[in-house]
């Protein structure tokens, strides 16, 4: 399991909240990527998802693209919420690798 720090960013003077993510991809031609960075903010709250996207680390000589929009909010005891992620990198160098992860914790709305 992957541990990761809550992100606060400002915009037009404004805290909009986003989440950090980091996990690997199944182990496909002998290698694997790590998925990483950081969500799309957003704006309402209540239900709310994050869209994702970017490029995994270089491996094995090259790297897959990946996207997707984060489940709906996973609220934990102490009130702060994450969110699952999943999905297929692109086809690269003849094949794809699958990707199922969780967000950090975000603890403020």
């Amino acid at each position: 399991m992957h541990d990761h720090e809550i992100e606060q960013m400002k915009w037009m003077g404004r805290n909009v909240h986003v989440h950090q993510y980091s996990t690997q991809t199944s182990v496909n031609d002998g290698h694997s990527h790590t998925v990483q960075g950081t969500t799309s903010p957003v704006k309402n709250t209540m239900g709310h998802v994050h869209n994702y996207e970017g490029t995994t680390t270089f491996d094995d000589g090259h790297v897959h693209r990946f996207s997707g929009t984060t489940g709906p909010p996973i609220y934990s005891a102490d009130g702060t919420h994450y969110h699952m992620l999943t999905g297929t990198t692109t086809f690269n160098d003849g094949h794809t690798h699958q990707y199922t992860g969780w967000t950090g914790k975000n603890v403020s709305g």
